[in-house]
């Protein structure tokens, strides 16, 4: 049996309370937990911090935190910080800064990171390159344009598709990206358009998508700009199936969101056959899955588990980490020798009444 397979075999049993484990007493996996306390992203680092101490507390882990000051400078002294404590592995780091700069001195400690913000391709091809124990959860920089295109190719076939961009760099850019995968795979959209973003109205944008007989559109533009077009369409009555990134995880306002728009994001409830167990906790706790709290939740445990099986089969956390299979709150999850997922962590989203819900899509 692979290695790969025999690891996740593992993971059906509670790892942190096997008996006949040598020396695998719950006290011993101590876990850094880095993340920002002060300043602009401190309502983040809050995030980390109460899905991180949920799963600890129920896996009775000993989590120590660190701050994650996120300026340029600091990540050398939050990496020796962090081996200091005596940590097993660390969590959280949500600033390129504190990786760029302690990378290396986790890599001499054999000391896993994993990483719940960074989207820097650069950033995680250099420490593959280098052989730092860098995992990312995130989603990389190409993952959201490649789930756009193929929820567009697979479920739009044959339909008269527009592509709307909104001008701004981020807009532009992935709209691009969509558009030229479409046309590879030989969908060449029917109307590509500029719109200007921010109007109190689009009814000029909207007629020239009726007249163009335009039924599906992607939107490269943020929330309110999509509730905006909606409403519109509603309003000149064209039946316009709308499609957003994830950009649309914003708040519903002023314009509030019609019912069925689409947008591929990432799923903010938790996944899997522990779901409604685990929705309970949170709400006995009066904690909100949102943002980072299922991430850092998905990898406290995803290191508890891979710390049993370090310690059963004698090998390193960093090797128990790759080719395993994760049952975890975000749903599977598999670290491929990338250090990254091996699944597009991004799902087809609809609005329903005042949430985002997944889209039952074809497995794969």
């Amino acid at each position: 049996m692979p290695q790969s397979r025999l690891l996740t075999t593992w993971l059906s049993l509670p790892l942190l309370l096997l008996p006949g484990i040598p020396g695998a007493s719950a006290a011993e996996l101590k876990l850094a937990l880095v993340a920002p306390k002060t300043g602009s992203f401190a309502v983040l680092g809050d995030q980390v911090r109460k899905g991180a101490t949920l799963a600890a507390e129920g896996l009775s882990i000993n989590l120590v935190e660190i701050d994650e000051p996120c300026t340029d400078g600091s990540g050398q002294a939050v990496a020796e910080a962090i081996t200091a404590a005596g940590a097993t592995a660390a969590v959280g780091f949500l600033c390129s800064e504190t990786l760029k700069e302690g990378l290396p001195v986790l890599a001499d400690a054999d000391l896993p990171a994993v990483t719940l913000s960074v989207r820097w391709t650069g950033l995680m091809e250099d420490a593959v390159k280098a052989g730092w124990p860098l995992f990312r959860l995130a989603p990389n920089g190409d993952q959201e344009s490649a789930k756009l295109s193929e929820v567009i190719l697979r479920d739009w076939p044959g339909e008269p598709v527009a592509l709307l961009e909104d001008g701004t760099i981020r807009g532009r850019e992935l709209t691009e990206a969509i558009r030229i995968t479409l046309e590879e795979r030989g969908l060449k959209p029917a109307f590509v358009d500029t719109f200007r973003p921010g109007q109190e109205q689009q009814l000029t944008l909207v007629r020239r998508l009726k007249t163009a007989g335009i039924t599906h559109a992607f939107v490269g533009g943020d929330r309110n700009d999509v509730s905006i077009i909606a409403r519109d369409a509603k309003a000149e009555g064209l039946s316009l199936t709308l499609l957003g990134g994830e950009a649309m995880r914003a708040a519903d306002e002023p314009v509030p969101l019609e019912d069925g728009v689409l947008a591929v994001g990432l799923v903010e409830t938790p996944q899997g056959p522990s779901a409604s167990a685990l929705m309970s906790a949170f709400e006995a706790v009066g904690i909100a899955p949102e943002g980072y709290v299922l991430p850092a939740h998905a990898a406290v445990t995803m290191l508890a588990d891979s710390w049993g099986i370090s310690s059963a089969m004698g090998t390193p956390v960093t090797d128990a980490l790759i080719g395993t299979t994760f049952e975890t709150a975000i749903g599977s999850i598999t670290f491929g020798e990338g250090h990254e997922p091996t699944e597009n962590p991004y799902r087809l989203l609809q609005w329903q009444g005042k949430a985002f819900v997944p889209v039952s899509e074809p497995s794969q």
